[in-house]
Formats: structure tokens, sequence, C-alpha cells
């Protein structure tokens, strides 16, 4: 069967060997339509970022970029600004007919922690070929803040596919015709489109800036940290604002989405040619997230945008992404929401779960 693979279909695949670890899979790695992957013991500290390349493996590589070697037993930091290369616990096994793509996982593009998987053999990130067999590699590039990182922590996830799984225009506005994907007008061209919200209902308040000097963020302390030592309040009463160049915002969209359980969706950048930013993706939307079915009432699209060459004006409305919805091959067990203590269902303007509320 086509499409993206449920979480019952990845535990199979756990089962029979196409998904390996060094450590057996914990219970809540399994995500609805994704495996949670966790970092090893061990991350090095490269010159720069690379891809192995055709025929080629990243241990090969490694020694041409390998500065020093730093073990994660025990806590250690990743310092803004460089960049690491950590084994991940994980492997794969995939058959000839099941591709996969990794992303980082929402906490993680909310801390602007760039953060993608290599492979042996690979030409593009975050991209694992049909019948891939061998190691993983997470390349981590703390671009905000440093953080303090151990072994089995989980930054990147990664979804299987088997087949094209990818609804055209047409089949996502019927979709949307059924059951409605966004509360009104659905923006439909080579997926949904969503724009930022920068005047939002009884507030000025209409986005976060981080700040460039602030401590280490240790990956595991969740709620613990006060946003005004980390970020700074972008407020906006004309409903625009102008994006400084090389800062990092956390903005939010407009549309309040809905992802049906039988269907999956990833965030994509729009076209280049809007301006000079680009809208960081962390990623995937879940089946269920901001859905009826899973205790949601639509959610908002929290936007990781960093500004490039010049300064930019962004306006209310403006289009800034896209989401590209896929099948599922089957309905999940378990939905995002749906008893599985997901942190942003319902969400809108948010920073990451380290962060304390209100």
């Amino acid at each position: 069967m086509t499409g993206v693979c449920p979480d019952h279909q990845i535990r199979a695949m756990i089962d029979t060997g196409a998904i390996r670890a060094a450590t057996p899979v914990l219970d809540d790695q399994v995500q609805p339509a994704s495996l949670d992957l966790r970092l090893g013991r061990v991350a090095y500290r490269i010159r720069a970022s690379f891809l192995a390349g055709k025929g080629r493996s990243v241990a090969d590589r490694l020694d041409e970029f390998e500065m020093h070697r730093i073990e994660l037993e025990g806590g250690a930091v990743l310092d803004k600004g460089c960049v690491y290369l950590v084994p991940l616990e994980e492997s794969l096994a995939l058959s000839g007919d099941m591709s996969a793509v990794a992303n980082a996982k929402s906490s993680t593009g909310r801390l602007d922690l760039l953060t993608r998987t290599i492979t042996d053999g690979g030409t593009e990130f975050d991209r694992i070929a049909p019948g891939y067999a061998g190691p993983l590699y997470a390349e981590i590039c703390p671009r905000s803040f440093s953080v303090l990182v151990r072994p089995g922590m989980r930054l990147n996830q990664i979804r299987f596919r088997q087949g094209q799984a990818v609804l055209s225009d047409a089949e996502l506005k019927a979709l949307h015709a059924k059951a409605p994907l966004v509360d009104g007008a659905a923006m439909i061209e080579q997926g949904l489109g969503f724009s930022v919200d920068l005047r939002p209902e009884g507030s000025d308040l209409v986005g976060y800036r981080a700040k460039p000097h602030t401590g280490v963020i240790d990956l595991e302390r969740i709620g613990a940290y006060d946003p005004a030592e980390f970020w700074e309040e972008v407020r906006s009463k004309t409903g625009q604002i102008i994006l400084d160049p090389g800062a990092f915002y956390i903005l939010v969209s407009r549309e309040a989405v809905h992802i049906p359980p039988d269907f999956a969706a990833e965030m994509a950048p729009y076209l280049a040619m809007v301006g000079e930013f680009r809208v960081h993706y962390a990623g995937f939307f879940d089946p269920g997230f901001g859905n009826a079915d899973a205790g949601g009432a639509g959610a908002r699209g929290v936007l990781e945008v960093r500004c490039h060459e010049a300064p930019f004006v962004l306006e209310h409305g403006q289009v800034v992404g896209r989401l590209v919805y896929e099948r599922m091959a089957a309905r999940p067990t378990r939905l995002y929401g749906a008893g599985i203590a997901s942190n942003y269902q319902g969400q809108g303007l948010k920073l990451s779960k380290h962060f304390r509320a209100g």
C-alpha cells in the first residue's frame, strides 16, 4: 500500500529489522507517523557541513573534517555557531520500495537548532533513498543558543513512505471541501499556503526575536527558563515588522490548520522570490494535528523566520510558506494530541517547551 507509514507499520519495521538500534527502540519514540531519532554517545566538532556524496561513507569523510571528539555521557555543550556530527542510535535496512525523509522536531526548530540527517552515499540532507541500508547521522549547528545535550536526546525524526503519497492541488481542494483544512478560504497552489499573523486579536505581541548573547539551554529542562532571558518581544500596532539581517524570529501563521486522521503534512518553504527571508521548517505535522478527532480545534503553524542579506518588511497576511499534504498508508493507532502528551496541540504563538509559559 502506498503512503506514509503509520505507527503500527513503524513498529513492524522495528520487529523485522528494517529499523535497527544500538539500544532497543523505546515505545514513546514511535509517533503517529514518524520515529524520533536518538543521539549516540559521541559528537564530532567538524570544520564545515558536508554530505558524504555518491559512493562514499560519512565515516570516511569525517577524517577530512573532524576537529575534535566530544563525549556526550554526563552532558556536553554544543556551542553556538559551531558544526557537529553525531552518530545516531538508529540505523536502517530499508526495502527497495521504501524511502524516508527526516526533519527537526518542533522544539528543535524553535530553538534555531539546525539539525539535519545525513547518510552514507547521501547527496541531499534529510532525504533517505529507497533501499538504503546503513547508519544515520545528525549534523547539528546551534545558531542562536548554545545547548547542553546528552546521549538519547531526540532532536530529529524520520518518516517512512512507500510510493507517491503527495496530494495534487485538485485532490487537496477536494479534501478541503469535504473536511476544511483551514478556517475560511484555502490558498491552494502546490500545497496549502499559509500567511503570517501580525494583527493578533486583543494584543500587539506578534512574535519573539532571539537575543544575541545568552546562557546555555539544557535540552532536558522543560518549562525551566525565563523567556525574557533569551527572547525579546516583538510588538506591532501597524500590522508590519522589519526583519533584521541575521536575526531569528518566532512568529505564527494567521490560519488555524487541521490535519485529518488519514493524512500527514510537511511544512515547506514558499517561493524564494517573495523576500529576503527564509521560513525555517521544523517540519512534520502528524495525523490529528489541530483536528477535532484528536482534541484540537485548529492549530496555528509556528514560523521560524530568519532574514538574509537586507532588512525586509513583513506585513500581515503575507504568504510565507505552504503545507504539503500526504496520504497515510493506513490510519495510525494513535493520533497527535490523543493521549500521547503532544506539546503543541491547539497552539498559537508559542516558544519551545523549554520556556515557562505566561
